[in-house]
């Protein structure tokens, strides 16, 4: 895929912004030692209290949202053709968090989907599995049964998915019964009123809170709601500050608002992790979610990963798609380049 991928100009367009938009998101010099995987360094005192957290949020470089958008829609245009293209799709296909999160789940729909994450196209065996289930916490016992022994990760959501208006005991709770039941990654949704009206000491706080309860059992992605954050700065700040607080992952958005992962603001979430691994030498991954439908558009998302953090994200550890729908028009791309013929949707399973 790496061939395909670097294949492609920039429109004359995207190369006067480009830039602008990678420039590093933060100016503080990379000097970073760890202790047991924290790092150590000047970032360590930007959370030292709520004046200094907010002075260094603030003082992170503004987004030129032209620019931004011009890279993302200049990188989308890029050809991935035979071989690259099987490749982008299997790859694609181990990045899916195979995701139900809906008020009528029964356990037989999350077997049906737990089945599907193992064996995604039951007529070809070299199909990868999916990288994860996702499921509400209370059917994370269910969904560890269905997948069992096969490599795929059960991720529940948790702290009061989706809005995340509950007191943080109650968040607590909900993140200790997923783990719990065996959860081996956590869900998060930040207070997005808190961060909006810049209690940002609170929301790290929290954040720290829910990795402490995950303890080394489950790993934690967090999301920022893109959609609700309003402006291109504000996801900046949430992504950096998501890493500070200890983040494995950061994620766009729960799929349940009307704007949710777009190209641009993930490519501005990989500039972040990009960035924070060059000052504090630890890797975070990133997860879009919502809204990424068809294989075009996962391929799309492969080279914005591919060119703005490094092929050292090209990996289902370090990137996941939150998806429903997409993993079928995968399974039918993935058909026609073997057979040569488009089979449509009566030869995938519904969800």
């Amino acid at each position: 895929m790496s061939g395909g991928i670097h294949r492609g100009l920039y429109s004359r367009y995207a190369r006067r912004y480009a830039p602008l938009v990678t420039m590093p998101t933060t100016a503080t010099s990379p000097t970073a030692k760890h202790v047991g995987g924290t790092p150590t360094h000047a970032l360590g005192d930007v959370t030292a209290s709520d004046s200094t957290l907010r002075r260094f949020l603030h003082g992170l470089p503004g987004v030129d949202a032209v620019g931004l958008e011009a890279r993302a829609a200049s990188l989308g245009t890029r050809s991935i053709k035979t071989t690259a293209k099987a490749y982008a799709i299997d790859l694609a296909i181990s990045m899916v968090d195979l995701t139900t999160l809906e008020g009528a789940d029964t356990p037989g729909k999350v077997r049906a989907l737990g089945a599907k994450a193992v064996h995604p196209d039951p007529t070809d065996r070299t199909t990868p599995t999916t990288a994860a289930v996702c499921v509400y916490p209370d059917m994370v016992a269910t969904a560890k049964e269905a997948v069992a022994g096969s490599g795929v990760k059960v991720a529940s959501v948790a702290t009061a998915f989706p809005a995340g208006r509950a007191a943080l005991d109650v968040k607590l709770a909900d993140v200790r019964d997923a783990v719990a039941a065996g959860a081996d990654e956590v869900d998060m949704v930040i207070d997005r009123g808190a961060f909006l009206a810049g209690n940002y000491m609170k929301v790290y706080d929290e954040i720290v809170a829910v990795k402490g309860t995950c303890g080394t059992k489950a790993r934690l992605k967090v999301i920022f709601e893109t959609g609700e954050l309003s402006t291109y700065d504000n996801i900046r700040r949430a992504s950096w500050l998501g890493m500070l607080a200890g983040a494995d992952f950061i994620k766009t958005s729960t799929g349940k608002v009307a704007v949710n992962a777009t190209p641009a603001n993930t490519l501005l979430m990989l500039e972040a992790v990009r960035d924070f691994r060059a000052q504090t030498g630890v890797q975070v991954g990133v997860k879009p979610a919502g809204g990424i439908r068809t294989s075009k558009d996962a391929i799309k998302f492969l080279v914005l990963v591919n060119e703005t953090a490094g092929a050292d994200w090209l990996d289902n550890h370090w990137f996941r798609f939150g998806a429903s729908s997409l993993l079928n028009d995968l399974l039918m791309q993935r058909q026609k380049l073997a057979t040569g013929r488009y089979s449509g949707p009566d030869y995938v399973t519904v969800d």
